[in-house]
């Protein structure tokens, strides 16, 4: 019985993005940032939030160059590619970014 839960549960999380890859956990660093730096411009005396701000910062940036050498894309692209999903003011969407790093990939090679 137990087994069979457990199978249910890996079919319902295969039809999800896949969490804990690269790409999934930079577009959800990107978001945070958006959300504390949106929230430091209302509250600038928050240093507990800046430090965390600061300290996703550092994760994203470790992520980006992994995601670099990974995939043989040059970090500048993938930081411009960022830099112009930021500029939407919108969410940036996990499936988008995928597409546009692949896209990238395939220019490098």
């Amino acid at each position: 019985m137990v087994k069979n839960s457990f199978i249910s549960i890996i079919s319902q999380e295969e039809n999800k993005e896949n969490r804990g890859s690269v790409e999934f956990q930079i577009v959800s660093f990107t978001n945070k940032i958006d959300r504390l730096s949106s929230h430091l411009q209302l509250h600038k005396k928050d240093y507990l939030s800046e430090r965390g701000l600061l300290k996703i910062l550092g994760k994203r940036h470790r992520l980006l160059v992994y995601l670099s050498k990974k995939t043989r894309v040059h970090y500048k692209e993938v930081k411009e590619l960022i830099d112009q999903l930021d500029k939407r003011k919108t969410r940036v969407d996990y499936k988008e970014f995928k597409e546009l790093i692949d896209q990238l990939e395939k220019k490098t090679r």
